[in-house]
């Protein structure tokens, strides 16, 4: 592979190690290497999840991301459980990233998750020195300040980069690493399982195993055009992927457009009863047309999830439904419950997702046929009316009658952030 025509530049992922749990840790007065703690969410249920660890309790226990609090240790009297504070976390990632963009300008720096960012430091050098003097000394200034490890991926793109990252750079000291171009065949094609190498999940890696490749260098190795034909245009970038190519350029990207809206909820315990359910869909139907108001776009297709418990063989179902387009909150209410009604069978309900798709831009109101145009009309009005109220004071400033039933959760989730108290 001919690397001379793909865009070379100085990329680095950089990663706060165990973000939340290092967070508390240092809140704490702890050192976030050596402590045993663990950020969950809902720590007094035997399933609370684990938001995060710091690393003696991976590399100890093997507590990470998505374990359960009864794999927890009781034993071990060190290990401190603490709930997450998303407004905390939000609060630090702000002001490391300040430390960030000390080292490059705005324009080359992204945030490209709450614990993780890309900086391109190619005009950086004369000011700052090699790309490994600049990772130090990034490293250095955020734990002088913040007491937060980093790991510093470093590459030639932001795929090397980030891969670099992933692999190598976040397993071992001094958690800062470097891929290159010429680097591809001795690391990115030892990436195992496939399912390591980003932008491949399972689904993905079976459909490439039908194909008769395994391996991230059978997939660098493989006809293009094969790939193509199998994948459409992301065969192409799955290909290139594995060869380490990525044209992307920090400085020139682009914000994707939003090709629908959605919104999920795990239910704080199984819903047994119909109606209960039905108040949470009206809860956040009304939320999802908030935000369809609020991009100025209207919806043409909504879709209903409902996951059973766990306790349960079934699954749940997934149904989805062509509409009139609309931003109104009862007309959405309406149609997502039309749907629930269709298809529930009486099962206990755990999980609930709304989504509104075929989005068209709202350019005025456009009045239904089939309903009394006075009262759209004046439903689009109070609509309006609801959303700046609830922008001023607040969105428990103004709420349905239902929501101070049994079983509604908008009040208490009102006070949440990411899901979690702030």
């Amino acid at each position: 592979m001919d690397y001379k025509e793909y865009p070379k530049r100085d990329i680095m992922c950089i990663d706060c190690k165990s973000f939340f749990a290092s967070v508390e840790s240092v809140k704490l007065g702890l050192n976030p290497l050596t402590s045993y703690l663990c950020v969950v969410s809902h720590a007094d249920r035997k399933g609370g999840l684990v938001l995060a660890s710091t690393p003696k309790m991976k590399s100890e226990y093997g507590i990470k991301t998505g374990s359960r609090m009864f794999q927890v240790p009781k034993y071990d009297k060190r290990i401190k459980i603490v709930p997450p504070r998303m407004g905390l976390y939000l609060k630090v990632n702000g002001l490391i990233n300040e430390v960030f963009k000390k080292y490059t300008s705005d324009e080359y720096w992204y945030p490209y998750s709450i614990d993780e960012s890309f900086i391109d430091v190619s005009g950086s050098h004369k000011l700052f020195g090699s790309n490994e003097e600049i990772a130090k000394k990034i490293q250095q200034e955020v734990w002088q300040k913040y007491k937060i490890p980093l790991c510093i991926g470093i590459g030639d793109n932001p795929l090397l980069a980030k891969l670099c990252l992933d692999n190598e750079a976040k397993n071992y000291p001094p958690y800062i690493a470097t891929w290159h171009y010429q680097d591809v065949p001795e690391k990115l094609w030892q990436i195992r399982p496939i399912t390591n190498m980003w932008g491949i999940g399972k689904k993905t890696a079976q459909r490439l195993e039908r194909l008769g490749i395994t391996s991230v260098k059978q997939l660098a190795n493989a006809n293009p055009e094969v790939l193509k034909r199998q994948f459409g245009v992301m065969g192409l970038e799955l290909y290139h992927h594995a060869n380490g190519i990525d044209q992307s350029i920090l400085s020139k990207r682009e914000a994707p457009k939003e090709k629908s809206y959605g919104l999920s909820q795990v239910l704080p315990h199984d819903y047994l009863e119909a109606s209960q359910v039905k108040v949470i869909i009206h809860e956040m139907a009304g939320q999802l047309a908030k935000r369809l108001r609020k991009h100025q776009v209207e919806t043409r297709c909504i879709h209903l999830m409902i996951g059973y418990s766990r306790d349960i063989v079934e699954k749940g179902f997934s149904h989805q439904m062509t509409i009139y387009k609309t931003n109104q909150s009862s007309v959405l209410e309406a149609y997502f419950t039309e749907l629930f009604e269709k298809y529930y069978q009486g099962q206990p309900v755990r999980t609930v997702a709304l989504t509104a798709g075929k989005l068209v831009p709202k350019e005025s109101l456009q009045l239904n046929l089939f309903e009394a145009p006075q009262k759209q009309i004046q439903q689009d009005d109070l609509d309006k009316i609801v959303d700046k109220i609830q922008a001023r004071y607040g969105i428990t400033s103004l709420i349905h009658a239902s929501s101070l039933t049994k079983g509604a959760t908008a009040i208490e989730r009102a006070n949440l952030l990411g899901g979690h108290r702030r």
